[in-house]
């Protein structure tokens, strides 16, 4: 099924990407030249809990983007560990409509604008939080020259810029592997690599990256590419359900940023 001809398109909100080029910011370098650990964050449910506005902002964006499909019901979507694109590839096929360039940026578009208008309602409404200890941790690691960090999540670009400047956080990372640069998470490790390498001029191997993340699939996402990982059970994920992942350290929380720091520094000894 085709869906009528596009509109006129609407103002998107700027998610702080202003400055940015694909997956990093527009600075040639950052100086981290004694850095010799990467650390690769998920967003949501290890770094913040949105509460279901990124669900809620799916469907939104998909029925303002494609309003011929209103009435029809949208389907159950498992999230946890999902890339934005594979999602957006799944909604296409369940209703019938032509998966090209052109229609996912529509997507996407509306997404983002419905994005902000949750996170905006929900912050004003006192929804959504930072996870205990995230910013002390994020402050800690930033302090220290033997580590780099940056971001590995299913969401898009713009929606994970949205979702960590809502909560104030978005400065801690420059770089990292998105939700639009592949559909299959266990291809983002790679491209990770290759952006903190354009970042730093510094070459990191995977057995010198850590990805850090509350799903099995970020789990499989690390071994896929043969690098450490710590599972947090913050997300939707239990304890019991991460440990069968098998993960090389797994937490119940960030909250004690010094017993975190330690357990990076465990992975490297």
């Amino acid at each position: 099924m085709k869906p009528p001809k596009r509109r006129r398109k609407r103002k998107i909100p700027d998610p702080g990407i202003a400055r940015l080029r694909p997956g990093g910011f527009l600075n040639s370098r950052i100086p981290v030249s004694q850095a010799d650990k990467l650390l690769l964050f998920d967003i949501d449910g290890t770094l913040v809990d949105t509460e279901g506005a990124g669900l809620g902002s799916l469907e939104d964006g998909f029925f303002n983007a494609f309003p011929h499909c209103r009435g029809k019901d949208f389907p159950p979507l498992d999230l946890g560990g999902a890339t934005d694109g594979s999602v957006v590839a799944f909604l296409f096929e369940h209703f019938e409509i032509d998966d090209h360039d052109g229609h996912r940026e529509l997507f996407f578009d509306e997404y983002i604008i419905a994005l902000d208008g949750r996170m905006g309602d929900f912050r004003n409404r006192g929804k959504g939080r930072v996870l205990p200890g995230v910013p002390e941790l994020l402050r800690e690691l930033e302090q220290r020259d033997d580590c780099l960090m940056g971001l590995l999540t299913g969401n898009i670009e713009a929606g994970a810029r949205l979702k960590l400047r809502y909560f104030e956080i978005d400065h801690h990372f420059c770089f990292g592997a998105y939700g639009n640069d592949h559909p299959l998470r266990n291809e983002l490790g790679p491209i990770a690599i290759d952006r903190a390498e354009g970042m730093s001029g510094q070459r990191f191997e995977p057995q010198r990256t850590v990805i850090i993340g509350d799903t099995l699939k970020d789990i499989a996402c690390a071994r896929a590419f043969g690098a450490h990982v710590i599972a947090v059970a913050t997300g939707g994920a239990s304890y019991e359900q991460l440990e069968s992942g098998k993960p090389d350290v797994l937490l119940t929380d960030l909250a004690k940023t010094d017993e975190v720091a330690s357990a990076i520094d465990s992975l490297f000894q």
